[in-house]
């Protein structure tokens, strides 16, 4: 699971990666991540709306979109932050799919911002894995 220093818990941390950070759409998911400016450990966020069902439903993608967390954990740069919407269709999804949907987002995030010191890197990509 994942610890106390990796978890997005405030509001306020919430609304800044979502409205001013990339935004990468996959089938399943929705994958917002910032650079925090603080070399602090990656962290992670979850929303999980009552669009993908009941809470049975929600706290089991809530519950896999965790242990894929921290699955991706170790490839993850200090200093991400990560906020993750499950999209309907992430209730039916197997754990696997969900790993490797948020490992790609992760993967296309760092080559952006290596980019994005040249440049400025484009809010929205589009995965169709």
């Amino acid at each position: 699971m994942l610890a106390g220093a990796n978890r997005i818990t405030a509001g306020d941390d919430y609304k800044s990666v979502v409205r001013r950070g990339a935004r990468i759409v996959g089938p399943h998911l929705v994958t917002y991540l910032r650079r925090n400016p603080e070399e602090a450990p990656a962290r992670f966020g979850f929303i999980v709306a009552k669009n993908v069902g009941d809470a049975v439903r929600r706290n089991r993608v809530r519950r896999r979109l965790k242990a894929a967390s921290y699955a991706v954990l170790i490839s993850a740069r200090p200093g991400t932050d990560v906020v993750i919407r499950a999209l309907p269709s992430a209730a039916d999804a197997p754990w696997s799919t969900l790993h490797a949907e948020l490992s790609v987002a992760l993967e296309k995030f760092q080559r952006i911002s290596v980019r994005s010191v040249a440049g400025k890197a484009p809010a929205a990509i589009r995965s169709d894995r």
